[in-house]
């Protein structure tokens, strides 16, 4: 009976998860999948224009870094993706997929342009600004209260809730972009307060993006220091690993759903302050431009770390504005930039496999 069994013949290889890995593995990691994406990127490149793939990568690193006004855009860029990715991480690392960001920036900037139109020849520009910050904030932080009351008590799936309140934001913003509209009927805004830059953040040292970045770095080392030392953070860790976990040792899982998106949405409202009244000056349905989205990206290669995303953050923004410049420089459409961005995104996600996960091999059986 023994010489009819069959030897169970293992596979060529087996996926099998890390139990650690060393930061600086990690990151080895990251660097030489990024350096294969580029190569890849430079092929392609090559395929579509018959450029040199080095020029190509010259390009890039000019669109970014060519002029004093493109490293200051870029670094505006920069601010504004890591304040949204900010603002979504504590949620995030609660386990709370907050896909609803690009609404609660959208509202919290709708609410900053609507102070601007309706307040800014009635109240002084400190006292405006100051109504702006508070109408920002508490919109932002409403839009993420709604979806974060049906999950914690009726457990509802906040995936589905905050992506359908992003389409309520657009949808707010397009009525009253029409309602405010200049010239009457059609759509846009336009420049808001032009000549009296009333609600209009104050410029320093010469540069309009200062303060907007100053602001950003300052959310960053808060929300650091709340995730890492204070008893808040703590509590998002561990309803994040095991909400049963929370309820046993007497964490309110409802309390703190509640409570950190609120503050999540309150910095997307941040975030749609600075977008409106810093940066465009204006409010329309792009305004966001699709950060909300990629800030979920950005948190989550960071693994939820405030001090890592402004790396992450960087890298996206750099590789945004140095595509968009090949582009532009080689006449093509900005579909050619957004393909070189999703190739070179899609390893650089991909490089999170090897990261958590070995692929082992067979052994050669012994004669």
């Amino acid at each position: 009976m023994a010489q009819n069994e069959q030897k169970v013949k293992e596979p060529l290889f087996h996926i099998a998860k890390r139990s650690s890995i060393v930061w600086w593995k990690a990151w080895l990691i990251r660097l030489a999948v990024i350096l294969v994406a580029l190569m890849i990127s430079g092929l392609v490149s090559f395929l579509l224009t018959k450029e040199n793939p080095l020029e190509i990568y010259s390009v890039i690193i000019s669109g970014a870094f060519g002029t004093e006004r493109r490293i200051w855009n870029l670094m505006q860029n920069l601010a504004m993706l890591l304040c949204i990715s900010i603002a979504i991480t504590p949620a995030f690392k609660m386990r709370f997929w907050n896909i609803g960001a690009e609404g609660q920036v959208l509202v919290g900037g709708l609410a900053s342009a609507l102070c601007m139109i309706l307040f800014g020849d009635k109240l002084s520009n400190p006292l405006l600004i100051l109504v702006m910050v508070i109408t920002s904030i508490l919109a932002g932080a409403i839009w993420a209260l709604i979806p974060a009351i049906f999950r914690a008590r009726w457990n509802t799936n906040e995936t589905l809730f905050t992506l359908m309140m992003n389409y309520i934001a657009i949808q707010l913003v397009a009525f009253f972009t029409y309602k405010f509209s200049v010239p009457k009927g059609s759509g846009q805004v336009g420049i808001i307060n032009r000549t009296t830059k009333a609600g209009w953040l104050p410029v320093l040292g010469n540069q309009e993006y200062l303060l907007n970045i100053l602001i950003v770095l300052i959310v960053t080392i808060g929300m650091f220091v709340y995730l890492k030392f204070s008893k808040h953070g703590y509590e998002i860790t561990v309803v994040g690993e095991s909400q049963n976990t929370a309820r046993y040792i007497g964490i309110s899982v409802k309390k703190v759903i509640i409570r950190t998106m609120l503050i999540s949405g309150a910095l997307c409202g941040i975030a749609g302050l600075l977008l409106v009244a810093g940066t465009d000056h204006t409010i329309s349905r792009d305004t966001v431009a699709g950060r909300g989205f990629t800030a979920i990206m950005v948190s989550w290669l960071a693994k939820f770390d405030p001090i890592f995303m402004i790396l992450t953050a960087f890298l996206v923004a750099f590789l945004d504005k140095g595509a968009a410049e090949v582009s532009t420089q080689f006449g093509l459409n900005r579909s050619f930039s957004d393909i070189i961005m999703g190739i070179i995104i899609f390893f650089i996600i991909g490089s999170e496999f090897f990261i958590q996960y070995t692929v082992k091999f067979r052994r050669k059986e012994e004669a």
